[in-house]
Protein backbone atom coordinates (compact mmCIF):
# COMPACT_ATOMS: atom_id res chain seq x y z
CA UNK A 1 0.00 0.00 0.00
CA UNK A 2 1.56 3.74 -0.65
CA UNK A 3 1.97 6.59 1.30
CA UNK A 4 -0.46 8.58 1.35
CA UNK A 5 0.95 11.44 2.96
CA UNK A 6 3.81 12.18 1.33
CA UNK A 7 5.14 14.37 4.35
CA UNK A 8 4.66 11.51 7.09
CA UNK A 9 6.08 9.30 4.60
CA UNK A 10 9.44 11.05 3.81
CA UNK A 11 9.39 11.37 8.29
CA UNK A 12 8.95 7.70 8.53
CA UNK A 13 11.86 6.84 6.13
CA UNK A 14 14.00 9.45 7.60
CA UNK A 15 13.62 7.44 11.08
CA UNK A 16 14.42 4.23 9.55
CA UNK A 17 17.45 5.79 8.29
CA UNK A 18 19.38 7.14 11.02
CA UNK A 19 22.14 4.52 11.68
CA UNK A 20 24.49 3.61 14.15
CA UNK A 21 27.81 2.80 12.06
CA UNK A 22 29.84 2.20 15.30
CA UNK A 23 29.13 1.73 18.89
CA UNK A 24 32.09 0.65 21.83
CA UNK A 25 31.33 0.35 25.26
CA UNK A 26 33.79 -0.59 27.86
CA UNK A 27 35.07 -0.30 31.34
CA UNK A 28 38.34 0.99 32.15
CA UNK A 29 40.53 -2.60 32.98
CA UNK A 30 42.25 -0.77 36.15
CA UNK A 31 41.51 -1.35 39.58
CA UNK A 32 39.81 1.36 42.27
CA UNK A 33 42.18 3.28 43.44
CA UNK A 34 41.78 4.59 47.29
CA UNK A 35 42.92 7.73 49.09
CA UNK A 36 43.41 7.85 52.44
CA UNK A 37 44.99 11.39 52.59
CA UNK A 38 42.33 12.70 54.18
CA UNK A 39 41.43 12.49 58.15
CA UNK A 40 38.19 12.85 58.09
CA UNK A 41 36.97 10.69 54.57
CA UNK A 42 38.24 7.94 52.87
CA UNK A 43 37.70 8.51 49.18
CA UNK A 44 37.90 5.95 46.29
CA UNK A 45 37.77 6.57 42.38
CA UNK A 46 36.20 3.64 40.25
CA UNK A 47 37.19 3.06 36.42
CA UNK A 48 35.55 4.66 33.78
CA UNK A 49 32.70 3.47 31.92
CA UNK A 50 32.59 5.10 28.78
CA UNK A 51 30.71 4.72 25.49
CA UNK A 52 31.19 6.07 22.12
CA UNK A 53 29.12 5.63 18.87
CA UNK A 54 29.51 7.26 15.05
CA UNK A 55 26.35 8.06 13.74
CA UNK A 56 24.74 8.53 10.36
CA UNK A 57 21.83 10.82 9.98
CA UNK A 58 20.23 11.31 6.45
CA UNK A 59 18.99 14.45 4.77
CA UNK A 60 17.04 16.21 7.05
CA UNK A 61 13.95 17.18 4.36
CA UNK A 62 11.81 19.76 6.31
CA UNK A 63 12.87 22.12 9.00
CA UNK A 64 12.89 20.36 12.11
CA UNK A 65 15.86 20.00 14.80
CA UNK A 66 16.81 16.13 16.00
CA UNK A 67 19.30 15.80 19.06
CA UNK A 68 20.92 12.20 19.25
CA UNK A 69 22.47 11.44 22.09
CA UNK A 70 23.24 9.08 25.18
CA UNK A 71 20.29 8.54 28.20
CA UNK A 72 21.51 7.01 31.26
CA UNK A 73 19.22 5.40 33.99
CA UNK A 74 20.24 3.74 37.41
CA UNK A 75 18.06 0.43 37.48
CA UNK A 76 19.54 -1.11 41.18
CA UNK A 77 21.62 1.14 43.65
CA UNK A 78 23.72 -1.21 46.80
CA UNK A 79 25.66 1.88 48.67
CA UNK A 80 26.57 0.63 52.06
CA UNK A 81 29.29 1.38 54.58
CA UNK A 82 30.06 -0.53 57.53
CA UNK A 83 30.80 0.40 61.32
CA UNK A 84 31.48 -1.91 62.77
CA UNK A 85 28.84 -3.51 65.69
CA UNK A 86 27.58 0.22 65.24
CA UNK A 87 25.69 -0.22 62.42
CA UNK A 88 25.56 0.89 58.58
CA UNK A 89 24.95 4.78 56.23
CA UNK A 90 23.46 3.79 53.61
CA UNK A 91 22.49 5.91 50.12
CA UNK A 92 19.31 5.22 48.76
CA UNK A 93 16.62 6.01 46.39
CA UNK A 94 13.15 5.66 47.83
CA UNK A 95 11.42 5.47 44.99
CA UNK A 96 13.52 2.65 43.07
CA UNK A 97 13.37 0.60 46.70
CA UNK A 98 10.03 0.77 46.85
CA UNK A 99 9.52 -0.64 43.49
CA UNK A 100 7.62 2.38 42.38
CA UNK A 101 9.79 3.22 39.21
CA UNK A 102 11.59 0.48 37.35
CA UNK A 103 14.92 3.01 36.49
CA UNK A 104 15.89 6.74 37.60
CA UNK A 105 17.26 9.26 35.29
CA UNK A 106 20.88 9.74 35.40
CA UNK A 107 21.00 13.00 33.73
CA UNK A 108 23.64 15.79 34.86
CA UNK A 109 20.39 17.69 36.00
CA UNK A 110 19.92 20.09 33.89
CA UNK A 111 19.72 18.74 30.59
CA UNK A 112 17.15 16.12 30.65
CA UNK A 113 16.64 13.92 29.85
CA UNK A 114 20.55 13.46 28.50
CA UNK A 115 23.32 12.72 30.66
CA UNK A 116 25.19 15.56 29.46
CA UNK A 117 25.72 18.38 26.60
CA UNK A 118 29.12 18.34 25.05
CA UNK A 119 30.36 15.67 23.78
CA UNK A 120 27.22 13.48 24.97
CA UNK A 121 25.11 14.87 21.97
CA UNK A 122 24.78 16.41 18.75
CA UNK A 123 22.30 18.76 17.20
CA UNK A 124 21.16 18.65 13.49
CA UNK A 125 18.99 21.40 12.44
CA UNK A 126 17.12 21.06 9.14
CA UNK A 127 16.29 21.18 6.14
CA UNK A 128 19.49 19.49 5.62
CA UNK A 129 20.54 18.34 1.91
CA UNK A 130 23.78 16.66 3.06
CA UNK A 131 24.05 13.47 5.40
CA UNK A 132 25.37 14.07 8.75
CA UNK A 133 28.15 11.80 10.46
CA UNK A 134 29.64 12.06 13.94
CA UNK A 135 30.94 10.67 16.76
CA UNK A 136 29.07 10.79 20.67
CA UNK A 137 31.01 9.88 23.03
CA UNK A 138 30.02 9.73 27.14
CA UNK A 139 31.93 8.46 30.69
CA UNK A 140 31.26 7.98 34.15
CA UNK A 141 32.48 6.60 36.77
CA UNK A 142 32.34 6.81 41.24
CA UNK A 143 34.79 9.43 43.26
CA UNK A 144 32.92 9.67 46.31
CA UNK A 145 33.82 10.89 50.06
CA UNK A 146 32.91 8.43 53.14
CA UNK A 147 33.16 9.52 57.03
CA UNK A 148 35.72 7.20 59.47
CA UNK A 149 33.42 8.45 61.65
CA UNK A 150 30.06 7.03 62.18
CA UNK A 151 28.07 10.16 60.29
CA UNK A 152 25.49 10.69 63.35
CA UNK A 153 28.57 10.65 66.01
CA UNK A 154 30.18 13.96 67.39
CA UNK A 155 33.41 11.79 67.79
CA UNK A 156 35.70 11.83 65.16
CA UNK A 157 36.76 8.37 65.95
CA UNK A 158 37.43 5.98 62.87
CA UNK A 159 34.95 3.62 62.86
CA UNK A 160 34.70 2.39 59.36
CA UNK A 161 35.01 -1.61 58.32
CA UNK A 162 33.59 -1.60 55.00
CA UNK A 163 32.25 -0.59 52.08
CA UNK A 164 29.72 -2.24 49.58
CA UNK A 165 28.71 -1.07 46.84
CA UNK A 166 26.94 -2.50 43.47
CA UNK A 167 25.07 -0.48 40.72
CA UNK A 168 23.43 -1.39 37.56
CA UNK A 169 22.99 0.67 34.67
CA UNK A 170 21.25 1.04 31.02
CA UNK A 171 22.59 3.36 29.09
CA UNK A 172 20.25 4.31 25.59
CA UNK A 173 21.77 5.80 22.11
CA UNK A 174 18.59 8.46 21.60
CA UNK A 175 17.68 10.28 18.43
CA UNK A 176 14.64 13.12 19.44
CA UNK A 177 12.63 15.29 17.33
CA UNK A 178 12.87 18.78 19.46
CA UNK A 179 9.77 19.55 18.09
CA UNK A 180 7.47 16.48 18.23
CA UNK A 181 9.62 14.68 21.02
CA UNK A 182 9.24 11.87 18.85
CA UNK A 183 11.92 9.27 20.11
CA UNK A 184 13.95 6.59 18.11
CA UNK A 185 16.18 3.76 20.42
CA UNK A 186 19.28 3.39 18.18
CA UNK A 187 21.57 0.97 20.60
CA UNK A 188 21.15 -0.10 24.29
CA UNK A 189 23.88 -0.72 26.58
CA UNK A 190 23.76 -2.44 30.07
CA UNK A 191 26.61 -2.32 32.90
CA UNK A 192 27.22 -2.62 36.51
CA UNK A 193 30.19 -1.46 39.10
CA UNK A 194 30.86 -3.49 41.95
CA UNK A 195 33.06 -2.80 44.94
CA UNK A 196 34.20 -3.86 47.98
CA UNK A 197 36.90 -2.50 50.50
CA UNK A 198 37.86 -3.82 53.96
CA UNK A 199 38.52 -1.47 56.28
CA UNK A 200 40.97 -1.75 59.45
CA UNK A 201 40.01 1.51 61.33
CA UNK A 202 42.75 0.89 64.42
CA UNK A 203 45.68 1.26 61.92
CA UNK A 204 47.24 4.24 60.97
CA UNK A 205 45.90 6.39 58.28
CA UNK A 206 47.49 5.31 54.88
CA UNK A 207 47.32 1.54 56.03
CA UNK A 208 43.96 1.23 56.60
CA UNK A 209 41.90 0.60 53.78
CA UNK A 210 42.34 -2.67 51.10
CA UNK A 211 40.52 -3.06 48.12
CA UNK A 212 38.21 -6.35 47.82
CA UNK A 213 37.51 -8.91 44.39
CA UNK A 214 36.08 -8.01 42.15
CA UNK A 215 39.58 -5.91 40.96
CA UNK A 216 38.48 -5.65 37.54
CA UNK A 217 34.62 -4.89 36.88
CA UNK A 218 32.77 -6.88 34.03
CA UNK A 219 32.63 -5.34 30.49
CA UNK A 220 29.55 -3.99 29.07
CA UNK A 221 26.53 -5.37 26.85
CA UNK A 222 25.51 -4.24 24.21
CA UNK A 223 22.58 -5.61 23.46
CA UNK A 224 21.28 -6.96 19.96
CA UNK A 225 18.27 -6.00 20.47
CA UNK A 226 16.89 -2.43 21.99
CA UNK A 227 15.16 -1.85 25.61
CA UNK A 228 12.56 0.74 26.13
CA UNK A 229 13.12 3.64 27.63
CA UNK A 230 11.09 3.65 31.11
CA UNK A 231 9.39 7.18 31.35
CA UNK A 232 11.19 7.75 35.11
CA UNK A 233 14.17 7.91 32.63
CA UNK A 234 13.56 11.15 31.04
CA UNK A 235 12.05 13.33 33.80
CA UNK A 236 12.86 14.95 37.44
CA UNK A 237 14.37 14.02 39.63
CA UNK A 238 17.65 12.66 38.53
CA UNK A 239 19.70 9.82 40.93
CA UNK A 240 21.80 12.43 42.87
CA UNK A 241 19.18 15.02 43.39
CA UNK A 242 16.57 11.85 45.04
CA UNK A 243 18.95 9.83 46.69
CA UNK A 244 19.11 10.38 50.79
CA UNK A 245 21.69 9.28 53.24
CA UNK A 246 20.64 7.15 55.90
CA UNK A 247 21.92 6.05 59.29
CA UNK A 248 20.68 2.06 59.77
CA UNK A 249 21.90 1.34 63.59
CA UNK A 250 21.90 -2.00 64.80
CA UNK A 251 19.70 -1.45 67.55
CA UNK A 252 17.29 1.73 67.49
CA UNK A 253 15.55 3.23 64.43
CA UNK A 254 16.90 4.66 61.11
CA UNK A 255 18.11 8.39 60.70
CA UNK A 256 17.83 10.38 57.84
CA UNK A 257 21.42 11.77 57.95
CA UNK A 258 21.06 13.55 54.66
CA UNK A 259 17.88 14.68 52.87
CA UNK A 260 17.23 14.18 49.01
CA UNK A 261 16.99 17.70 47.16
CA UNK A 262 13.92 16.68 45.36
CA UNK A 263 11.38 14.86 46.79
Amino acid sequence: MGCIQSISCKSKVFRESISVIEVKASIDPIPTSIDESSSVVLRYRTPHFRASAQVLVPPIPKKETWIVGWIQACSHMEFYNHYGEQGMSSWELPDLLDGKIQAISDSDGVNYPWYGNTTETCTIVGPTKKESKFNISMNDNFYPSVTWAVPVSESNVAKLTSIHRDQSFTTWLVATNTATNEMVTLQTIKWRMRLGIEVNPSRPLGQRAKLQEPSAQEQPQVLSKNEPIPPSALVKPNANDAQVLMWRPKDGQPLVVIPPKHR
